[in-house]
């Protein structure tokens, strides 16, 4: 019996050339890309097929059609669950894009009243706080501003974070026990439009997260996204009765 390979459909290949050229950065941000017309003598395929290609793109968000104006590359996006840890390093390079990251500080702090509380622990004790900057084809798409707990975590503070995310270094020493998510629309301040890059009128998405290790709390960060360049989204699955 001799099996048959079903060939790619056509307009998967067309998807497949897009996006080969905007994950190369061949084509950039805000780029025309070419027409129906000229993907359909390209391509040697029916302008039902192009249109198929582009409007699923569309859809993806990797592309923005402009009536009677033409087709283009989008701007730059991440986008993440709300709800699941990731190693955000992962996220990016599963886009085929560059990541970097940018330490603005790593350093042992005495806990307030206020930080006691959320990190149920002495006032005085020490923590160690770190602040890093993530980037996506260089562009910032994440503050990331933490308080660990180096009795339930030791060494945090003296690991090179540039070569390895917090998230790898605690998931290996305090694996999770329980997580608390807090999303919310906030107003930046100057210093965090700052270090973002973000324009006045940039909205700013904050997620707080703590996470607990054999009932302690391990860790808290604040983690704020330029909105303009960050999606947050979830797919919930009911249980079927």
């Amino acid at each position: 019996m001799t099996t048959v390979l079903k060939s790619e459909p056509l307009y998967r290949k067309i998807k497949d050339h897009i996006l080969e050229r905007i994950d190369s950065g061949e084509w950039g941000s805000s780029m025309r890309v070419p027409s129906e017309n000229e993907l359909v003598k390209e391509f040697s395929v029916s302008r039902m097929t192009t249109n198929r290609a582009l409007r699923e793109l569309t859809d993806e968000g990797y592309l923005i059609r402009v009536a009677g104006v033409g087709t283009f590359v989008a701007e730059l996006k991440a986008k993440s669950n709300p709800l699941e840890i990731h190693n955000i390093a992962d996220e990016i390079r599963a886009r085929h894009h560059e990541y970097s990251a940018v330490v603005l500080t790593c350093e042992t702090i005495k806990a307030n009243e206020k930080i006691a509380g959320i990190m149920n622990v002495n006032v005085g004790d020490p923590l160690t706080h770190s602040q890093i900057i993530y980037k996506e084809q260089g562009i910032p798409i994440q503050l990331e501003d933490r308080l660990v707990n180096e009795i339930i975590v030791p060494g945090y503070g003296a690991q090179d974070y540039t070569k390895q995310t917090p998230y790898e270094y605690l998931i290996k020493k305090a694996p999770l026990q329980k997580v608390e998510h807090i999303v919310k629309a906030i107003i930046p301040t100057a210093g965090i439009k700052e270090v973002l890059d973000m324009s006045d009128d940039d909205a700013c998405l904050l997620v707080e997260r703590r996470t607990w290790t054999k009932g302690q709390v391990a860790s808290t960060a604040k983690l704020y996204h330029p909105g303009s360049r960050y999606e947050l989204s979830g797919l919930f699955k009911p249980e079927q009765f």
